[in-house]
């Protein structure tokens, strides 16, 4: 089967959402543009990462190629509408990408579809071996944004994140409604006091 690219460039809209409760809830990048709506699955902690990196890479295009970052999203670009449905999962990631465009102080985004668990690529010998030239026969989300598209995208993937359960405040785990097996109580079951 040949690789499907989905290009946005510039997308109508990019954003990180969920479906489910708490605690069983899927995590999704979407992009909407052309008339398409495209949907790729991930783990809450690629979320988490995408927004830190993405943090980063701005204030490091600001530093060295003195590029003009808003420090905060235009409230125009503010999206808090739930995904566009119907959901379609694509695929699930399993690399994600970045760059900065300097020549159109542009973020390209890259979401790489992930393999079947223990796939190697096709005829693969010893000077290939722990390679990513499978990266090329995979599926590809490319998304290109501008910075105030950027930090409107942080700001929701990180109301999106901190909208499930909450953390432990001895490790940082996510407390289940029932507690959970705290790692820094030894693995005893730690309870959540009400209040808390």
């Amino acid at each position: 089967m040949s690789r499907q690219v989905f290009d946005f460039e510039p997308p109508e809209r990019f954003v990180a959402g969920t479906v489910g409760e708490p605690g069983d809830r899927t995590f999704f990048l979407q992009a909407r543009g052309g008339g398409r709506v495209i949907s790729v699955a991930l783990e809450k902690i690629q979320v988490t990462l995408l927004a830190d990196k993405l943090e980063e890479l701005l204030a490091e295009a600001a530093r060295r190629f003195d590029a003009d970052i808003p420090d905060s999203p235009d409230p125009l670009t503010t999206d808090n509408e739930p995904l566009d449905t119907p959901l379609d999962e694509e695929f699930r990631v399993g690399t994600l990408g970045l760059a900065w465009d300097s020549d159109d102080n542009t973020v390209l985004i890259e979401a790489v579809a992930a393999g079947a668990e223990g796939e190697l690529p096709a005829e693969e010998d010893d000077e290939q071996a722990g390679s990513d030239l499978d990266d090329e026969t995979r599926d590809l989300l490319r998304v290109r944004l501008g910075p105030r598209q950027v930090r409107a995208f942080i700001e929701r993937a990180r109301r999106v994140v901190s909208a499930g359960r909450p953390p432990c405040p001895l490790c940082g785990l996510p407390l289940d409604p029932d507690g959970h097996l705290c790692p820094r109580q030894n693995g005893y079951h730690r309870m959540v006091p009400s209040g808390e």
